[in-house]
């Protein structure tokens, strides 16, 4: 996995991510795990429960509601695609506290495999001057934790999708 780059937004409101794993497994198999939101409790370990709130495959529009376990606590946030290229790139948005977070995920050919590069970014729109204060004394804790889920998270959907047997569920599976 490459170290990536992480730092703070313009007006110390929020953090970007960047991070990149690479895969031995084609685009479309790193896709297929990707977009595969039925089963992301099987693959992803810091996932406990996946609802679909839409019908249809993996699109623009497609919502659904993920709860999470990151620094101790349970999460249930509502996610929805804002972006879909298959097989290269999606881009997943949520709000959480007054703070808006997207995830682009991109898949690039790398060989036989695939380079999988995860860029999260969470920012307060128009911040107040207390939030301002929170993100400069709580924004590298929470920018550890997010390195900490994003790292685990690539894992993971590399595991699945190095699989041989083609299912679903990593070495993740409860």
């Amino acid at each position: 996995m490459s170290a990536g780059s992480s730092g703070s937004t313009p007006g110390g409101s929020g953090h970007e991510l960047t991070l990149s794993r690479r895969i031995e497994a084609t685009p479309s198999r790193v896709w297929q795990v990707l977009t595969d939101l039925k089963h992301a409790p099987q693959v992803l370990s810091g996932v406990r429960s996946v609802e679909l709130l839409t019908d249809g495959p993996y699109a623009v529009g497609t919502r659904w509601r993920e709860t999470r376990t990151m620094m101790g606590r349970t999460v249930t946030e509502e996610m929805w695609v804002v972006d879909s290229d298959p097989h290269r790139r999606t881009e997943v948005a949520a709000s959480s506290g007054g703070a808006d977070n997207r995830s682009v995920f991109t898949l690039s050919p790398d060989g036989e495999g695939t380079s999988l590069t995860m860029h999260f970014s969470a920012h307060t729109p128009d911040p107040t001057g207390v939030q301002k204060v929170l993100w400069k004394a709580f924004g590298a804790l929470g920018l550890r934790a997010t390195r900490k889920a994003m790292e685990t998270d690539l894992a993971d959907i590399a595991a699945a999708a190095e699989r041989s047997d083609g299912s679903p569920a990593g070495p993740s599976v409860r």
